[in-house]
């Protein structure tokens, strides 16, 4: 991390802040500064090359890239989970998820993954003072567990249950039923003479489907996301009702960055924390026709557009209300990048050069890096002097450095693998964490320069997506500062090394948190 300009002890006075440990004056609204709005701005499958500030040249990004020039770029930071449910359930609790059953994937008709009450990153900011709320993907389940899930009345529990003051969100994804969205628990829109019905077993209803219907598609799948029809595309699972309330496509990222506008505007006078997770450019891509055309990449490269376009609204918006300068904001991905995911939208043959990973290998469901080394950069004007770190950040740990931030103590059985990492995320540690468990199907641990992938008898590639996995009946030991594209085992060479790294995994495993008990 560079200075220049600006000595390191001048820098420090700037923050205003002591040790990791120490209380941040500014969280504490000392000399009648107000606490910092916090916006995190959370893209799906976006990956570490998708972006022109990580080197992608084949598509431009101004907004994320005006973004990283005026915060800290981080070149090692990773999402929890090389797949999108469990690297939000890690975000929000602070917990990895692989140490819970039931965070795989989500169906769309899940029930709420994070149980009601459990401390959380919103919980935790709302009793610091802060005004709370969700916009966009959700995909972490709702309703309660073992009870049928009624889409037609008041949908509980959700997101305010867990700490969330307001909520408007895409309850699954895009290619899942239903397609509606929900605000405050209950569905927009929604015609009473006309319920919804969700199965994600047998048909229900008449509603076609993409399999038997294929001719009033205007998307088609390649494989899978072949049942009811919604907008002309077919997804995962079966819907019926609802015809007022469902979504259109080429609207959901208007939709929801209004609605996530709207929030700011709201709240301007108060701290607030705001949760925005887009759709894009998760499958399927249906960009508005503002975008739709434009990138030369087809309809992915177009969603990479509109996403960006959706951060430029967000920031434009704490311009003209004033609140930049007192707002963090940070911008990152769910996991890494997959192509191909479901649907014949050209990905592929439109990647003209293209390369989502960027020097890394693997993507979306890989333990290899690309899986969750993912863009990350967070802005505070005046107080984040801007650059670029390599330190080895994750995003399970905002939990305990805005706890930090704010003055809250988190208790032994709160967010058990969150560690304080704030310094680093402002720029003045280089180092960030001194280890990170990555998940995908293998669990992977990086210490340092190296990486160690415990052995898994699963498919070496997913055909469908065509993305190598990274299982191997024989463990795995890669260099990364010498060797980032993960292409060189060197296991058989360094014995000792890969024994020393699968103890302290299985350590940390059985343990069953990172955080040291206080």
């Amino acid at each position: 991390m560079q200075f220049s300009n600006m000595s390191r002890r001048t820098f420090v006075k700037s923050l205003s802040m002591a040790a990791m440990t120490t209380a941040f004056p500014l969280g504490l609204g000392a000399q009648g500064k107000r606490l910092p709005n916090i916006v995190l701005m959370y893209a799906d499958d976006l990956g570490y090359g998708d972006v022109s500030c990580y080197g992608a040249t084949k598509i431009k990004t101004p907004n994320i890239d005006k973004l990283a020039s005026q915060g800290v770029r981080f070149t090692n930071a990773h999402a929890p989970s090389a797949t999108c449910t469990p690297s939000r359930y890690s975000l929000l609790t602070g917990e990895y998820a692989w140490r819970q059953k039931g965070t795989g994937i989500a169906r769309g008709d899940a029930r709420m993954i994070i149980e009601p009450g459990r401390s959380t990153l919103p919980a935790m900011l709302k009793k610091a003072g802060y005004t709370t709320g969700v916009v966009g993907k959700w995909h972490l389940g709702l309703g309660a567990q073992g009870k049928e899930l009624n889409w037609n009345g008041e949908i509980k529990p959700g997101p305010e249950d867990i700490g969330f003051d307001y909520s408007f969100l895409i309850p699954a994804t895009g290619d899942r039923v239903p397609c509606v969205y929900v605000e405050n628990n209950r569905v927009v829109g929604l015609d009473p003479s006309d319920p919804i019905n969700v199965s994600f077993g047998q048909p229900i209803g008449n509603e076609p489907t993409g399999k038997k219907n294929p001719e009033l598609l205007k998307m088609h799948p390649s494989h899978g996301h072949d049942q009811t029809i919604v907008n002309g595309i077919s997804r995962i699972g079966y819907m019926s009702g609802g015809k007022s309330a469902r979504w259109v496509d080429e609207d959901m990222a208007d939709t929801i960055t209004n609605k996530a506008v709207g929030f700011m505007e709201e709240n301007k006078n108060k701290p607030f924390f705001l949760y925005f997770a887009t759709h894009d450019i998760h499958v399927p891509r249906v960009p508005h026709s503002r975008f739709a055309g434009k990138s030369g990449l087809g309809p992915r490269g177009d969603a990479i557009l509109q996403l960006d376009w959706c951060v430029g609204k967000l920031l434009h918006t704490l311009e003209q209300l004033g609140l930049a300068d007192n707002t963090i904001v940070m911008f990152t991905s769910d996991n890494g990048p997959v192509v191909d995911d479901g649907y014949k939208d050209e990905a592929v043959a439109k990647l003209n050069g293209h390369t989502p990973s960027g020097p890394l290998r693997g993507g979306k469901y890989s333990a290899f890096d690309a899986g969750t080394r993912v863009p990350f950069m967070i802005r505070w004007p005046g107080k984040i002097k801007p650059g670029e770190s390599e330190a080895l950040m994750c995003q399970i740990d905002l939990f305990a450095s805005f706890a930090a931030l704010t003055n809250q103590k988190i208790s032994n059985n709160e967010a058990p693998d969150s560690l304080n990492t704030f310094n680093a995320l402002v720029g003045r540690d280089s180092k960030g964490r001194d280890h990170l468990i990555e998940h995908a199907g293998p669990l992977s641990l990086i210490q340092g320069d190296w990486k160690y992938i415990e052995p898994n008898n699963g498919p070496k590639v997913n055909r469908n997506v065509n993305i190598e996995l990274g299982n191997d009946p024989k463990p795995q030991l890669y260099n990364l500062r010498e060797d980032l594209g993960e292409k060189n085992n060197l296991a058989e060479q360094q014995p000792e090394k890969v024994k020393q790294m699968a103890e302290a995994l299985k350590k940390l495993r059985d343990d069953g948190r990172t955080r040291p008990i206080q």
